[in-house]
């Protein structure tokens, strides 16, 4: 049975204030006049506006699921003090079973191996990068120096300085990101959190609630060794797992863009041995 919407909000303003910024990876001003967090970051750590927020910590909402789940992570709260407020909410706090890790497939490995003259990639469900060719890394960063839980793309685009020094045009790259972002699964909440404090332009689309789905387009960008690149590029799904997808940058022949891809190629090569 659900509790009073107060020992919800009690409960939730309590722990708020027993996390420093320093664990929750937020920067200290030194000017805080209490102790723990504020509300808005809070929020933002947990995907929700300030607005939504508010009245639940005053108890004057109910949360689903979704956001009780989204609040505990945010809060960095044990299993025992998640179930609690589950039980404060009057909801079911069992974990829904997890998805196995996803592994390329190996029909597209192969085809990424294939692909000598041609950037590739595979993404994830959760815009992770799966498998990634020479030519892409040569393009974009080395991914095997990441850990496994840092190779995401939309983070590597707000996070990476050297991922995002390479778009000549970086915000519609990265507002096309967060639009995208939107359309994926609602347990992207970790990335959307962490985005949300650590970078205002994130913070700022975000809020804007626009959604896109892009399966094709146009990358400008500026490499630091083979110059300016103006490369097409396609993400079909996988028939076989619509949760992949090849993304593969081109350039038509007889281009500059196709001489430099052509120059990262030999580079690439050259550098894998």
């Amino acid at each position: 049975m659900a509790r009073t919407s107060s020992e919800l909000g009690d409960f939730l303003k309590a722990r708020r204030r027993e996390l420093s910024p320093a664990t929750a990876g937020l920067p200290d001003d030194g000017r805080r006049r209490v102790p723990g967090l504020r509300r808005e970051e809070i929020a933002l750590l947990a995907s929700i506006s300030p607005d939504y927020y508010t009245p639940l910590e005053q108890g004057r909402r109910r949360a689903s699921e979704p956001v009780l789940d989204s609040l505990a992570r945010a809060l960095r709260l044990s299993e025992d003090e998640r179930a609690y407020l589950f039980e404060l909410s009057g909801k079911d706090g069992r974990r829904p079973r997890r998805r196995p890790a996803q592994r390329v497939r190996p029909q597209l490995q192969r085809l990424l191996d294939d692909l000598t003259d041609t950037p590739a990639l595979v993404l994830g469900r959760f815009t992770d990068i799966l498998a990634w060719n020479p030519q892409a890394a040569a393009l974009f960063t080395d991914f095997s120096l990441l850990p496994r839980d840092r190779r995401d793309f939309v983070r590597l685009v707000f996070r990476d300085p050297t991922v995002r020094a390479l778009y000549t045009d970086w915000e519609y790259m990265a507002r096309a990101c967060v639009e995208q972002l939107r359309m994926e699964d609602p347990r992207l909440t970790t990335l959307v959190g962490e985005l949300s404090v650590r970078d205002p332009d994130f913070r700022t689309w975000w809020v804007d609630h626009r959604v896109a789905v892009r399966t094709a387009g146009t990358k400008a960008l500026r490499h630091p060794v083979v110059g300016e690149l103006a490369l097409d590029w396609s993400a079909p799904a996988d028939a076989s797992d619509p949760d992949q997808h090849l993304i593969a940058l081109t350039a038509a022949h007889g281009t500059p863009s196709h001489d430099g891809l052509r120059l990262l190629g030999a580079l690439a090569a050259e550098a894998s041995g």
